[in-house]
């Protein structure tokens, strides 16, 4: 993987179905021998700043850890070498909802703004699954700076690996019931999807929705992601 590959991606068919949807579809992102690779990363106990297991929380069940600075190189990789295509959606976004445009060019001028406003915790985190297991429906924020997309990846085999444990969109719209999204995903694929609220085309204009994801119960196996988010915690 390298800057090249992000170039090469039809940003413009990414860039309608986040419009249209909220989600759009990366199909493999990453190599099997590249899942494993990060997958394998859960069990080695450094790289890693915190664990969480969502039970302790009422998240769902199952855990997670947060990485470390600094990043295993696929990671940051990803991380930086996708922000320059997302922020111009970022703040097409901030522009249709009747904010200020105020994402830079570049990740690393808009790290620096999270770490002066104290959101110095790296976010990029490793999930795993076993049978039962789910993760509710939420948000990942964790302050004030808060880029508007994030990116999810499936390290597992759906129905080799695990079974169930579906990635799920909800979507609430103003006075209406919410939407929901299974969004398909097989080993190594990627999914970039909205954060928390973005705008919706509608009769009289744009307004805005709010959504939140989650992970359905796994049925059996063991389920591995990679969440991929763009602003530090605080």
């Amino acid at each position: 993987m390298g800057p090249g590959m992000f170039s090469e991606l039809d940003w413009s068919g990414l860039a309608r179905g986040l419009d249209e949807d909220g989600w759009a579809l990366l199909p493999g992102l990453l190599d099997a021998a590249q899942c494993r690779s990060i997958s394998g990363f859960y069990d080695a106990g450094s790289g890693f700043r915190s664990r969480v297991v969502m039970a302790r929380h009422g998240f769902g069940r199952g855990e997670y850890r947060y990485f470390s600075y600094p990043l295993p190189p696929l990671v940051a990789e990803m991380r930086a070498g996708l922000y320059p295509y997302l922020a111009p959606i970022a703040n097409r976004w901030c522009e249709r909802m009747g904010q200020a445009a105020c994402f830079p060019d570049d990740h690393p001028s808009f790290l620096a703004r999270c770490h002066a406003a104290g959101q110095t915790r790296p976010t990029p985190l490793l999930l795993r699954y076993g049978p039962e297991d789910y993760n509710c429906l939420h948000q990942d924020l964790y302050g004030a700076q808060v880029f508007p997309i994030q990116l999810a990846i499936l390290l597992s085999r759906p129905q080799a690996d695990f079974t169930g444990g579906e990635f799920v969109l909800t979507e609430q719209r103003p006075r209406m019931q919410s939407r929901v999204e299974v969004v398909p995903l097989q080993q190594g694929d990627g999914v970039l999807f909205a954060v928390n609220q973005r705008p919706r085309r509608g009769l009289r204009g744009d307004y805005r929705v709010t959504l939140r994801h989650g992970v359905s119960r796994i049925r059996s196996g063991s389920r591995h992601a990679l969440g991929v988010i763009f602003h530090d915690a605080a």
